[in-house]
Protein backbone atom coordinates (compact mmCIF):
# COMPACT_ATOMS: atom_id res chain seq x y z
CA UNK A 1 0.00 0.00 0.00
CA UNK A 2 2.82 2.40 0.46
CA UNK A 3 4.24 1.80 -2.93
CA UNK A 4 0.42 2.75 -4.18
CA UNK A 5 0.43 6.14 -1.83
CA UNK A 6 3.63 6.88 -2.88
CA UNK A 7 3.00 6.97 -6.41
CA UNK A 8 -0.64 8.91 -5.62
CA UNK A 9 1.39 11.33 -4.49
CA UNK A 10 3.93 11.49 -6.88
CA UNK A 11 1.07 11.71 -9.67
CA UNK A 12 -0.75 14.46 -7.36
CA UNK A 13 2.82 16.80 -7.00
CA UNK A 14 3.30 16.51 -11.11
CA UNK A 15 -0.08 17.70 -11.31
CA UNK A 16 0.38 20.68 -9.20
CA UNK A 17 3.92 21.43 -10.65
CA UNK A 18 3.03 21.00 -13.73
CA UNK A 19 -0.71 23.20 -13.43
CA UNK A 20 1.45 25.75 -11.95
CA UNK A 21 2.89 26.64 -15.29
CA UNK A 22 -0.81 27.52 -16.15
CA UNK A 23 -1.47 29.48 -13.15
CA UNK A 24 1.63 31.30 -14.42
CA UNK A 25 0.45 32.00 -18.41
CA UNK A 26 -2.93 33.18 -16.56
CA UNK A 27 -1.68 35.18 -13.85
CA UNK A 28 0.66 37.16 -16.14
CA UNK A 29 -2.20 38.59 -17.87
CA UNK A 30 -2.55 41.20 -14.88
CA UNK A 31 0.70 41.31 -12.58
CA UNK A 32 3.86 42.58 -14.22
CA UNK A 33 6.25 38.94 -14.13
CA UNK A 34 8.89 40.10 -11.50
CA UNK A 35 6.18 41.65 -8.99
CA UNK A 36 4.02 38.45 -9.32
CA UNK A 37 6.68 36.25 -8.52
CA UNK A 38 7.86 38.39 -5.52
CA UNK A 39 3.89 38.38 -4.18
CA UNK A 40 3.81 34.61 -4.69
CA UNK A 41 6.82 34.38 -2.46
CA UNK A 42 6.28 36.77 -0.02
CA UNK A 43 2.76 34.73 0.56
CA UNK A 44 4.60 30.88 0.32
CA UNK A 45 7.56 32.23 2.76
CA UNK A 46 5.24 32.97 5.07
CA UNK A 47 3.56 30.25 5.17
CA UNK A 48 5.94 28.17 5.23
CA UNK A 49 8.18 29.65 7.75
CA UNK A 50 5.11 28.91 9.94
CA UNK A 51 5.01 25.44 9.21
CA UNK A 52 8.85 25.32 10.13
CA UNK A 53 8.58 26.88 13.18
CA UNK A 54 5.76 24.53 13.84
CA UNK A 55 7.69 21.44 12.65
CA UNK A 56 10.92 21.99 13.50
CA UNK A 57 13.17 22.64 16.58
CA UNK A 58 16.07 24.85 14.83
CA UNK A 59 14.01 26.97 12.56
CA UNK A 60 15.99 30.30 12.37
CA UNK A 61 19.61 30.11 10.77
CA UNK A 62 22.67 30.70 12.97
CA UNK A 63 26.32 30.57 11.98
CA UNK A 64 28.03 31.95 8.74
CA UNK A 65 27.27 28.56 6.91
CA UNK A 66 23.34 28.42 7.47
CA UNK A 67 23.14 32.08 6.72
CA UNK A 68 25.18 31.46 3.51
CA UNK A 69 22.48 28.69 2.76
CA UNK A 70 20.11 30.84 2.84
CA UNK A 71 21.17 33.75 0.72
CA UNK A 72 22.15 30.94 -2.15
CA UNK A 73 18.91 29.65 -1.80
CA UNK A 74 16.94 33.07 -2.32
CA UNK A 75 19.30 34.57 -5.07
CA UNK A 76 19.33 31.32 -7.02
CA UNK A 77 16.66 28.83 -6.36
CA UNK A 78 14.13 31.95 -5.95
CA UNK A 79 15.12 35.00 -7.22
CA UNK A 80 17.12 34.02 -10.14
CA UNK A 81 15.13 31.42 -11.47
CA UNK A 82 11.44 32.94 -10.90
CA UNK A 83 12.53 36.15 -12.75
CA UNK A 84 13.78 34.35 -15.56
CA UNK A 85 11.34 32.47 -15.51
CA UNK A 86 8.09 34.53 -15.19
CA UNK A 87 9.40 37.12 -17.67
CA UNK A 88 10.42 34.12 -20.41
CA UNK A 89 7.44 32.77 -20.09
CA UNK A 90 5.58 35.79 -21.26
CA UNK A 91 5.91 35.09 -24.60
CA UNK A 92 5.82 31.05 -24.74
CA UNK A 93 3.04 28.07 -23.75
CA UNK A 94 2.61 26.73 -20.34
CA UNK A 95 4.20 23.29 -21.74
CA UNK A 96 7.01 24.31 -23.37
CA UNK A 97 7.86 26.35 -20.45
CA UNK A 98 7.71 23.12 -18.35
CA UNK A 99 9.56 21.53 -20.75
CA UNK A 100 12.56 23.31 -20.86
CA UNK A 101 12.35 23.65 -16.61
CA UNK A 102 12.86 19.72 -16.94
CA UNK A 103 16.18 20.40 -18.51
CA UNK A 104 17.37 21.17 -14.72
CA UNK A 105 18.53 17.67 -13.36
CA UNK A 106 20.61 17.49 -16.34
CA UNK A 107 22.42 20.95 -15.62
CA UNK A 108 22.37 20.05 -12.18
CA UNK A 109 24.56 17.13 -12.81
CA UNK A 110 26.95 19.16 -15.03
CA UNK A 111 27.55 22.11 -12.95
CA UNK A 112 28.05 19.19 -9.97
CA UNK A 113 31.01 18.00 -12.43
CA UNK A 114 32.49 20.90 -12.92
CA UNK A 115 32.74 21.97 -9.28
CA UNK A 116 34.20 18.74 -8.43
CA UNK A 117 36.74 17.85 -10.98
CA UNK A 118 37.56 14.30 -9.22
CA UNK A 119 33.91 13.39 -9.99
CA UNK A 120 34.17 14.15 -13.78
CA UNK A 121 31.01 13.28 -16.19
CA UNK A 122 32.04 9.65 -18.05
CA UNK A 123 31.38 9.84 -22.12
CA UNK A 124 27.84 8.96 -21.98
CA UNK A 125 27.11 11.33 -19.66
CA UNK A 126 28.66 14.03 -21.21
CA UNK A 127 26.74 12.83 -23.82
CA UNK A 128 23.67 12.86 -22.25
CA UNK A 129 24.67 17.02 -21.30
CA UNK A 130 24.88 17.34 -25.36
CA UNK A 131 21.58 15.54 -26.11
CA UNK A 132 19.91 17.38 -23.42
CA UNK A 133 21.04 21.15 -24.91
CA UNK A 134 19.83 19.74 -28.46
CA UNK A 135 16.23 18.85 -26.92
CA UNK A 136 16.21 23.19 -25.75
CA UNK A 137 17.57 24.05 -29.24
CA UNK A 138 14.62 21.61 -31.00
CA UNK A 139 11.82 23.12 -28.54
CA UNK A 140 13.70 27.14 -29.02
CA UNK A 141 14.01 26.45 -32.79
CA UNK A 142 16.11 29.59 -32.92
CA UNK A 143 16.79 30.97 -36.32
CA UNK A 144 20.23 32.02 -37.26
CA UNK A 145 19.04 34.96 -39.29
CA UNK A 146 17.13 36.22 -36.23
CA UNK A 147 18.12 34.78 -32.68
CA UNK A 148 16.87 37.56 -30.85
CA UNK A 149 13.06 36.99 -32.06
CA UNK A 150 10.79 37.12 -28.97
CA UNK A 151 10.01 33.92 -28.48
CA UNK A 152 13.69 32.72 -28.86
CA UNK A 153 14.93 34.87 -26.24
CA UNK A 154 11.66 34.16 -24.50
CA UNK A 155 12.73 30.42 -24.30
CA UNK A 156 16.24 31.18 -23.57
CA UNK A 157 15.71 33.34 -20.35
CA UNK A 158 13.47 30.48 -19.33
CA UNK A 159 16.75 27.86 -19.51
CA UNK A 160 18.52 30.54 -17.83
CA UNK A 161 15.93 30.15 -15.36
CA UNK A 162 16.69 25.94 -15.12
CA UNK A 163 20.51 26.92 -15.11
CA UNK A 164 19.99 29.20 -12.23
CA UNK A 165 18.08 26.45 -10.03
CA UNK A 166 20.60 23.85 -10.88
CA UNK A 167 23.56 25.74 -10.08
CA UNK A 168 21.65 26.56 -7.32
CA UNK A 169 21.31 23.65 -6.10
CA UNK A 170 25.02 21.86 -6.13
CA UNK A 171 25.85 24.95 -4.17
CA UNK A 172 23.68 24.53 -1.80
CA UNK A 173 24.55 20.71 -1.49
CA UNK A 174 28.14 21.90 -0.85
CA UNK A 175 27.56 23.95 2.06
CA UNK A 176 28.11 22.17 5.27
CA UNK A 177 24.97 23.43 7.01
CA UNK A 178 22.83 21.48 9.62
CA UNK A 179 20.24 23.82 9.08
CA UNK A 180 16.46 21.53 8.19
CA UNK A 181 15.31 21.68 4.70
CA UNK A 182 11.81 23.30 6.02
CA UNK A 183 13.19 26.23 7.33
CA UNK A 184 16.15 26.78 4.82
CA UNK A 185 12.99 26.87 2.01
CA UNK A 186 11.00 29.00 3.92
CA UNK A 187 13.89 31.78 4.41
CA UNK A 188 14.83 31.75 1.04
CA UNK A 189 11.63 32.22 -0.20
CA UNK A 190 11.08 35.36 1.83
CA UNK A 191 14.48 36.36 1.25
CA UNK A 192 13.91 35.74 -2.52
CA UNK A 193 10.64 37.76 -2.30
CA UNK A 194 12.69 40.59 -1.01
CA UNK A 195 15.31 40.06 -3.65
CA UNK A 196 12.67 40.05 -6.44
CA UNK A 197 10.62 43.51 -5.54
CA UNK A 198 14.11 45.16 -5.34
CA UNK A 199 14.50 43.93 -9.23
CA UNK A 200 10.77 44.63 -10.35
CA UNK A 201 11.09 48.33 -8.17
CA UNK A 202 14.09 48.48 -10.17
CA UNK A 203 12.86 47.79 -13.66
CA UNK A 204 9.84 49.81 -12.78
CA UNK A 205 7.33 47.66 -13.15
CA UNK A 206 3.86 49.15 -13.16
CA UNK A 207 1.67 48.92 -10.03
CA UNK A 208 -1.98 48.61 -10.79
CA UNK A 209 -4.04 46.72 -7.95
CA UNK A 210 -6.97 47.80 -9.99
CA UNK A 211 -6.20 44.96 -12.05
CA UNK A 212 -5.06 42.55 -9.49
CA UNK A 213 -8.00 42.16 -7.92
CA UNK A 214 -9.85 40.32 -11.14
CA UNK A 215 -10.70 36.78 -9.76
CA UNK A 216 -8.79 34.88 -12.15
CA UNK A 217 -5.69 37.52 -10.83
CA UNK A 218 -6.10 36.60 -7.22
CA UNK A 219 -6.97 33.06 -7.84
CA UNK A 220 -3.91 32.40 -10.06
CA UNK A 221 -2.02 34.06 -7.00
CA UNK A 222 -3.57 31.99 -4.41
CA UNK A 223 -2.82 28.88 -6.17
CA UNK A 224 1.16 29.53 -7.16
CA UNK A 225 1.79 30.62 -3.19
CA UNK A 226 -0.39 28.18 -1.51
CA UNK A 227 -1.27 25.34 -3.58
CA UNK A 228 1.94 25.06 -6.07
CA UNK A 229 4.64 26.42 -3.24
CA UNK A 230 3.25 25.82 -0.22
CA UNK A 231 1.46 22.85 -0.05
CA UNK A 232 3.98 21.42 -3.35
CA UNK A 233 7.04 21.90 -1.33
CA UNK A 234 5.49 20.23 1.61
CA UNK A 235 4.76 17.18 -0.61
CA UNK A 236 8.09 17.34 -1.86
CA UNK A 237 9.33 16.98 1.32
CA UNK A 238 7.72 13.91 2.21
CA UNK A 239 8.28 12.16 -0.97
CA UNK A 240 11.82 13.13 -1.15
CA UNK A 241 12.40 11.29 2.08
CA UNK A 242 10.21 7.98 0.94
CA UNK A 243 11.56 7.59 -1.97
CA UNK A 244 14.99 9.43 -2.70
CA UNK A 245 16.83 12.43 -4.92
CA UNK A 246 16.69 10.06 -8.39
CA UNK A 247 12.81 9.15 -8.37
CA UNK A 248 11.59 12.15 -7.60
CA UNK A 249 13.29 13.70 -10.23
CA UNK A 250 11.36 12.34 -12.47
CA UNK A 251 8.68 14.43 -11.47
CA UNK A 252 10.20 16.94 -13.41
CA UNK A 253 9.35 14.42 -16.77
CA UNK A 254 5.64 14.13 -15.74
CA UNK A 255 4.93 17.60 -14.65
CA UNK A 256 5.13 18.58 -18.12
CA UNK A 257 2.41 16.63 -19.19
CA UNK A 258 0.12 18.11 -17.13
CA UNK A 259 0.90 21.50 -18.28
CA UNK A 260 0.26 20.91 -21.24
CA UNK A 261 -2.79 19.13 -20.63
CA UNK A 262 -4.35 21.75 -18.13
CA UNK A 263 -2.76 24.40 -20.59
CA UNK A 264 -4.64 23.43 -23.05
CA UNK A 265 -7.92 22.84 -21.40
CA UNK A 266 -7.86 26.51 -19.63
CA UNK A 267 -6.05 28.40 -21.75
CA UNK A 268 -6.51 27.11 -25.39
CA UNK A 269 -3.06 26.05 -25.81
CA UNK A 270 -1.38 23.84 -28.44
CA UNK A 271 1.88 21.68 -28.22
CA UNK A 272 3.17 21.82 -31.56
CA UNK A 273 5.36 18.49 -32.93
CA UNK A 274 8.85 20.35 -32.40
CA UNK A 275 8.12 20.81 -28.44
CA UNK A 276 6.92 17.85 -28.07
CA UNK A 277 10.31 16.35 -29.71
CA UNK A 278 12.42 18.47 -27.49
CA UNK A 279 10.61 17.31 -24.80
CA UNK A 280 11.56 13.70 -25.79
CA UNK A 281 15.12 14.55 -26.40
CA UNK A 282 15.79 15.92 -23.62
CA UNK A 283 14.43 13.31 -20.98
CA UNK A 284 16.75 10.83 -22.85
CA UNK A 285 19.79 12.85 -22.25
CA UNK A 286 18.35 12.79 -18.14
CA UNK A 287 18.16 9.18 -18.70
CA UNK A 288 21.62 8.80 -19.90
CA UNK A 289 23.53 11.09 -17.33
CA UNK A 290 21.44 9.62 -14.51
CA UNK A 291 21.63 6.31 -15.99
CA UNK A 292 23.22 4.42 -13.24
CA UNK A 293 21.55 6.21 -10.54
CA UNK A 294 18.09 5.06 -12.32
CA UNK A 295 19.20 1.81 -12.93
CA UNK A 296 20.30 0.91 -8.94
CA UNK A 297 17.24 2.62 -8.02
CA UNK A 298 14.65 0.85 -10.07
CA UNK A 299 16.14 -2.07 -9.79
CA UNK A 300 15.99 -2.33 -6.10
CA UNK A 301 12.39 -1.67 -6.70
CA UNK A 302 11.58 -4.74 -8.81
CA UNK A 303 14.30 -6.92 -6.27
CA UNK A 304 12.42 -5.89 -3.30
CA UNK A 305 9.48 -4.20 -3.88
CA UNK A 306 8.48 -3.69 -0.23
CA UNK A 307 10.89 -0.68 0.21
CA UNK A 308 8.67 1.96 0.05
CA UNK A 309 6.14 0.39 1.97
Amino acid sequence: MGRYRNFGFFLILAAVWGSAFVAISAGLEYFPPVLFAAFRYDVAGLVMLAYAAFAVDEWIPSGREEWLLVVVGAVLLIAAYHSFLFVGQQHTTAAAAAILVSLSPVLTTGFARVLVPSDALSPVGVLGVAIGLVGVAIVTQPDPSNLLATDVVAKLLIVLAAASFAFGSVLTRRIDASLPIEAMEAWAMLGGALVMHGVSLALREPVTPAEWANLEAVGALVYLALVASAFGFLLYFDLLERLGAVEINMVSYVAPVFAALVGWLYLGEVIDLATGVGFVVIAIGFALVKRRALREEFGQLEIGGSRSS
